[in-house]
């Protein structure tokens, strides 16, 4: 039987992983099975395992490398000199005459096609144990780009043989029980896809920290993605929510659901060199580089689109790599991989409760959802890994395959650079450990033997605190939990931390507060954007300028901030409603906004003042309230989640809840349109009074305890002085929760409340089940106990 030294990718598929290895079998599966549905993948060929078995053969290699891997074992060399010494052996081999020409006809045939001379393509190494679902081999072998001609071609095939026998390499495959000589290694050739003169980087059908798997998670930054791969430059990140993704009303245009635009620093680039012994070279980016987006909303749909496909083709979760042609303008997938993080993560839930923590030193992308505590062993080269103390936490600049070994032994890993789909995130997920990349300065602000506690258990922010904080873990089998009549639903805020939550049986989120979305996203007065002109503080000009910069209109700025980080919690409970409540900021927390002081009163008492209602009507905010409006129009209409109820704060009156209905109408908000339903804070005694009364213009109620509770009993919340008074389980307050319960059903409203009196007094959340209120909502690390709190009190008949 004649052997085929060279199979032209769109000749394999996921059936020829003994054939092609991973990576070549997988490319050739987009391209036979993906590439008729729109999915770009650039062509070219693939060397056969079998023709690196020949390679050895013919040279007589297989002798000599098992000597040296047997010196290793016996401790007579070192993996280093061991493995050296093998890829040098390779790297002076010669190929067998017949694959020589195979290789030489595949790499001419290429440059027919494409009406060249001498094209340049990528050279990758596809190894027959690689990019499988239990193991990722992730950069555990060579990658070559811009190669130039035959000969060029040739001396990376035999580069990316010889990268079989790197330490790392080695390592890596007797850590996962691979036998050496039964692992053989492919060379594919594609056409290179031009992203120095534009983008390219990597995409997860997955929430790679959470294994939320309703998101497309994409990296980005210029030039090839070998830089964000290897965790050498802090990407764009951004995020879709995938249940949406292309769906829409009749006539109108498809949901556009990007929940996440995070634009990184990316400070440098890799660009093609001018000599062939220079095949790339870095660079430092440009400003408009840097301060950009390198991907349009159109081209993250479009890609997020192909990620689906391939998912779905493939059944399972996808790590893809992509780029973006420069002189055609055109996006193209280049591999896609099994994601191997969180295919086998379990459905129980831990939460971490910090206690005794120092200040914040750094903070950067948290990878996992763990903390750890210990000792900085600050590694600032390659060179310097013997140094390594086990146990320690690693923190470096970035790393590469070549740290594995001491990644291991490592208690959490901190790095300077690098987003979640870097080196060290990969490595780090797939080992288990808390990982905090893209700090940007960790090896300046953190010293060897310096106690910290690193943190990746608050959301998508990664925390290093000074010192060693007191760490109490809570394990929760979701599976134990009882279904009850009273729905659950979470307290939300924070947008980066919510789908860290998903797998919580929640019945959806009772409360948004909208205001923390505006101070830690925006950080703009909605009216220093309306009125921008008018601004006099000159250092608030600067500062918002600097966050409005991409913007046309200023005011586009807040409407779309706004709507992304609401639709991020959004997508946490889909279809399951989310009552957001509208800004219901004080005069003095409006005031700490950037150019803030120049639109705020200063009131003596603010608790009590313009705040919530009062302000959606005024002429002092009702521009700001009408972008709120529109935030919250794109968010139902334009990116699909009409999930969302809207929710009016701190209404004084049956008159103000008039007005502010009719500015929300006005604005494009009218409750029953488009299956909108408003809702009421129920904090004010005269809400109660007038229960009747606010049910006929809103579809809910929703009791703010605390509000609730310092208005009937006339002490302020916050008052030390009066703190053993402040007792929500007063009869009085009591009598008001039952009333307007009562009231509200008579009329068909909804009734929840949201606060921690349930969780904090058991006793509490069986008082709210006699009374029949349709929902609780509480914080998501309270879900478990006020679950099991209302599912005794209803067994026990008091529903």
């Amino acid at each position: 039987m004649t052997l085929k030294h060279v199979f032209d990718l769109e000749e394999v598929g996921l059936q020829d992983i003994d054939k092609v290895g991973g990576k070549n079998a997988s490319l050739g599966e987009l391209l036979s099975a993906l590439r008729p549905t729109g999915v770009r993948v650039p062509g070219g060929f693939a060397t056969s395992a079998e023709a690196y078995r020949l390679f050895l053969a013919d040279n007589g290699l297989l002798g000599p490398i098992g000597r040296l891997l047997g010196d290793y074992h016996a401790g007579t060399k070192s993996l280093d000199d061991a493995a050296a010494q093998i890829r040098q052996l390779i790297a002076k081999g010669v190929f067998p005459q017949d694959c020589e020409a195979a290789i030489r006809h595949a790499y001419r045939e290429l440059c027919r096609e494409a009406g060249e001379q001498d094209i340049s393509v990528a050279v990758r190494s596809s190894a027959t144990a690689e990019d499988l679902p239990q193991a990722s081999f992730a950069g555990q072998q060579e990658s070559f780009l811009n190669v130039c001609g035959e000969e060029a071609l040739l001396e990376a095939c035999r580069q990316c043989y010889a990268s079989l026998y790197t330490a790392r390499a080695v390592s890596y495959r007797e850590t996962h029980g691979f036998r050496h000589e039964a692992v053989a290694l492919s060379v594919g050739v594609q056409r290179m896809v031009r992203s120095d003169q534009a983008c390219s980087g990597v995409m997860f059908t997955i929430d790679t920290e959470s294994g939320f798997p309703g998101v497309v998670i994409i990296n980005a930054a210029p030039g090839p993605g070998e830089m964000v791969v290897q965790g050498r430059v802090d990407p764009d990140e951004y995020q879709v929510f995938k249940p949406l993704l292309g769906m829409s009303v009749p006539g109108e245009p498809a949901h556009r659901p990007i929940i996440a635009k995070e634009r990184g620093a990316k400070l440098a680039k890799m660009v093609f060199g001018r000599r062939p012994s220079e095949p790339t070279r870095q660079v430092r980016t440009s400003k408009a580089e840097r301060e950009g987006f390198v991907l349009c909303d159109d081209e993250i749909l479009l890609l997020s689109q192909w990620g689906m496909a391939i998912e779905n083709h493939y059944g399972r979760a996808m790590d893809i790599e992509w780029a973006k042609d420069g002189p055609s303008g055109e996006l193209f997938v280049v591999q896609a991989r099994p994601e191997t993080g969180q295919h086998d993560r379990g459905y129980s839930c831990r939460t971490y409760a910090l206690s005794g923590q120092g200040p914040v030193i750094t903070e950067g992308t948290a990878i996992g959802q763990a903390v750890a505590t210990g000792t900085v062993c600050l590694i600032e080269c390659a060179a310097d890994i013997g140094k390594f103390v086990d146990g320690s936490i690693l923190v470096t600049s970035t790393t590469d395959p070549d740290w594995v070994p001491i990644m291991k032994r490592a208690a959490a890993i901190v790095t300077d650079h690098g987003g979640r789909t870097s080196h060290a995130a990969i490595v780090s997920r797939e080992l288990g450990l808390p990982a905090i990349v893209g700090t940007g300065n960790a090896t300046h602000v953190l010293h060897d033997d310096q106690e910290i506690t690193v943190s990746c258990a608050q959301g998508q922010r990664g925390i290093v605190y000074a010192g060693i904080a007191a760490v109490e873990t809570q394990d929760s089998d979701l599976a134990d939990l009882a279904k009850t009549d009273t729905q659950i639903m979470l307290n939300m805020a924070d947008p980066a931390a919510a789908l860290r939550w998903w797998r919580l049986p929640a019945d959806g989120v009772g409360l948004v507060r909208m205001e923390f979305v505006i101070a830690h996203a925006i950080k703009v007065h909605p009216m220093a954007l309306v009125r921008f002109d008018d601004i006099t503080n000159c250092e608030a000009r600067t500062a918002i300028e600097q966050l409005t910069r991409e913007y046309a209109n200023k005011e586009d700025y807040f409407v779309e901030q706004l709507s992304v980080g609401l639709g991020r919690i959004a997508a946490l409970a889909w279809p399951r409603p989310v009552i957001v409540r509208m800004s219901d900021f004080k005069t003095n927390e409006y005031a700490e906004l950037l150019g803030g002081r120049q639109f705020e009163p200063v009131e003596a008492n603010p608790m009590l003042g313009f705040r919530g209602a009062s302000r959606y009507y005024s002429p002092l905010y009702r521009d700001g309230f009408a972008l709120e409006c529109l935030a919250i129009r794109r968010l139902r209409e334009q990116m699909g989640f009409s999930n969302v109820v809207v929710m009016i704060p701190f209404c004084r009156s049956v008159a103000e809840a008039d007005k502010v209905l009719d500015v929300m109408a006005e604005n494009g908000l009218r409750r029953g349109d488009k299956g909108l339903e408003v809702y009421v804070m129920c904090e004010i005694p005269s809400n109660v009074v007038q229960a009747a009364s606010f049910a006929e213009r809103f579809d809910g109620f929703s009791i703010g305890s605390n509000d609730l509770t310092q208005l009937t009993l006339g002490i302020d919340r916050d008052s030390e002085l009066l703190v053993d008074q402040f007792d929500e389980q007063d009869e009085a307050v009591k009598w008001m929760i039952r009333h307007v319960i009562s009231e509200a059903h008579q009329h068909n409203a909804k009734v929840g409340l949201c606060g921690q009196g349930p969780s904090d007094h058991p006793e509490f959340a069986r008082f709210l089940v006699e009374c029949g209120i349709d929902s609780i909502s509480i914080s998501p690390d309270s879900f478990v106990a006020v679950r099991r709190h209302v599912a005794e009190a209803e067994a026990n008949g008091q529903g």
